[in-house]
């Protein structure tokens, strides 16, 4: 498979701009794999394909507010400063990206909040736009923490073109988000409300947490014609033994085994043993699926609807087989569904 083989036409106003009034009331495309059908129905009809023992692999990462906007000193310029990881907490050390990143060199400082209160010293640049800083602080790491959670705001991606709202830190979150550390919400997630998930577990339903720390890396469309050639930014995982012994006994039982997002798919298919049943892990990953790719774990998955030429579009191509996820975007761009991150949702059996 080639690049072009990922490229479509995406109308602009399928791009979702806000998230659908109620979690689970967004809509959800049904494909089943085997009867090559596509039906039509609300997210919260979910609950009628999955039974007693099934299980749902969630990704548990906690969105932070990783947007920043700080004063350049002696000229004031307005830079925005997207925090990616911390590097070192002792030394308040953070990889980001600083936009515009051509005024911001080695040595400078920027200023964050109305008192100054918050200063960075650049100390080093790692690529065109990513720099490494050095926060200054008076106060302890927690204090310094909460300073960050303060200043920053909701990373909604940048396609979406509007101001953050203060719904956007709750939606743009799932509910049963945990371990902080994402800059980028799993958004399959976002669609379950409590009310659902409440549903799902009277029915029976087990849950999987696993934790990617997804970046902003999921972002990046893929710019080199042969597939194989791509490069993933890796992203921190963990998988516990408790997961795996969830998903490895509704696997034995042959029950459905749902990854719910991209992330979670990633998660797991990079942690499989030499006997198909998923394995603990704790590192990183980079792993990049696409065709042609065996899927060990998951039988079953829900993903939102994906833009050209991404990573993400590869991984539903592979799992859903191409011509079939192609006659499913035709179908979801002549009905109108929504895209991208607050977009509604597909359902692969």
């Amino acid at each position: 498979m080639k690049l072009s083989h990922f490229n479509f036409n995406l109308p602009k106003e399928l791009l979702a701009e806000f998230p659908a009034e109620n979690r689970d009331e967004s809509r959800l495309m049904v494909i089943d794999r085997k009867k090559n059908t596509i039906e039509h129905k609300m997210f919260k009809d979910v609950i009628n394909y999955f039974d007693d023992g099934d299980v749902l692999i969630l990704n548990n990462t906690k969105v932070f507010p990783a947007r920043l906007y700080g004063n350049k000193e002696k000229t004031g310029a307005r830079i925005e400063v997207f925090l990616l990881r911390e590097l070192n907490s002792e030394q308040r050390l953070w990889d980001v990206l600083v936009d515009p990143a051509r005024k911001i060199r080695i040595g400078n400082k920027l200023y964050f909040g109305d008192d100054d209160s918050l200063v960075a010293e650049v100390i080093d640049n790692t690529t065109s736009r990513g720099r490494t800083l050095r926060f200054l602080y008076d106060g302890s790491y927690e204090e310094f923490r909460n300073k960050l959670t303060e200043l920053g705001e909701t990373p909604i991606p940048k396609y979406i073109n509007r101001d953050v709202t203060p719904e956007d830190a709750e939606r743009y979150q799932t509910i049963y988000a945990k371990e902080e550390g994402a800059v980028a919400a799993p958004t399959a997630g976002l669609h379950f409300s409590k009310h659902l998930l409440k549903k799902l577990e009277i029915k029976g339903v087990n849950f999987a947490e696993v934790t990617l720390h997804v970046g902003l890396g999921t972002f990046n469309p893929v710019e080199v014609e042969d597939l194989s050639k791509h490069k993933m930014d890796s992203e921190e995982l963990i998988i516990t033994q408790k997961a795996c012994d969830i998903v490895n006994e509704g696997k034995a039982k042959k029950k459905r085994i749902c990854a719910v997002g991209t992330t979670s798919m990633r998660a797991i298919e990079s942690s499989v043993s030499s006997a198909n049943t998923l394995n603990p892990y704790e590192g990183w990953t980079n792993k990049f699926i696409f065709p042609p790719h065996d899927f060990s774990i998951a039988n079953c998955m829900i993903t939102n609807f994906h833009t050209p030429k991404s990573t993400l579009l590869m991984m539903i191509s592979a799992f859903c087989g191409h011509d079939l996820m192609k006659k499913a975007y035709e179908e979801a761009i002549k009905e109108g569904y929504k895209f991208y991150s607050y977009g509604d949702a597909m359902l692969i059996l």
